[in-house]
């Protein structure tokens, strides 16, 4: 729920689009709350920042009071919707939801990033398992034709907005294993077109090392996104 008023998003959408004029061979989308999706998109003009949003219902209409479906927000040129983040899931979003939420945008030709993570790790590495069962139920109902629409953002929920990082080697290793389980149900070609990218009190700090040591896609930018000159600082690092 941030930015808190439409002053603020005009402030960081036009220093955004400062800031990124040069940076054009980098996908950046920013995934702004329902309420401001009109105001951002005429912001952001003909710039080359995609607009997205931060969940979604698989129903395209119907009696789900607060929700909003895939017809209510493409008109404002949304193509990616956040699904899956571990905020939705805390509030008891299971497996199963966010594999209908993917298959609705799949079949509605958008790009869903479907959120992973462990709450902590433990030593027998049983977060592995958990990992794998969001990534089965994320991908069961998609063509392996449509793989190359989904990202899957790597996000362990002991580092969100605590400050603390996953290392680039932690990184790395989930997104080998994440290839590996991609591979083992479905095959290597599918696995290799998903793109993999991290998300996890990203910095400017630690956005170059994360990236390269990963060996990630990209990032899914947090509390860093709300800082414009941040912001692009994390996104000359991917370039």
């Amino acid at each position: 729920m941030n930015p808190v008023s439409v002053a603020d998003v005009k402030t960081i959408v036009t220093s955004l689009k400062t800031a990124l004029k040069k940076n054009t061979d980098v996908d950046v989308v920013i995934a702004p709350p329902m309420l401001y999706l009109a105001e951002v998109k005429k912001l952001l003009g003909t710039s080359v920042i995609g607009l997205g949003v931060q969940n979604i219902h698989p129903a395209p209409s119907g009696a789900q009071t607060g929700e909003h479906g895939i017809p209510m927000v493409t008109p404002f040129g949304v193509a990616t919707v956040i699904v899956g983040h571990s905020e939705r899931r805390a509030l008891g979003e299971t497996d199963e939801q966010v594999g209908a939420k993917v298959a609705a945008l799949i079949k509605a030709k958008l790009t869903p990033v479907v959120c992973v993570g462990e709450r902590e790790r433990d030593t027998q590495g049983n977060f592995f398992m958990q990992i794998e069962a969001q990534i089965k139920a994320a991908l069961a109902n998609i063509p392996k034709a449509r793989f190359k629409d989904v990202v899957i953002a790597y996000e362990p929920i002991w580092a969100i907005g605590t400050g603390k990082t996953a290392t680039a080697e932690d990184v790395n290793e989930m997104r080998l294993f994440i290839q590996k389980i991609l591979t083992k149900h479905f095959d290597r070609a599918s696995a290799g077109k998903i793109r993999i990218i991290y998300g996890g009190s990203v910095s400017a700090i630690n956005a170059a090392d994360v990236y390269v040591g990963g060996g990630v896609d990209g990032f899914l930018v947090g509390g860093a996104s709300l800082r414009p000159q941040e912001f692009a600082q994390i996104i000359s690092s991917v370039k």
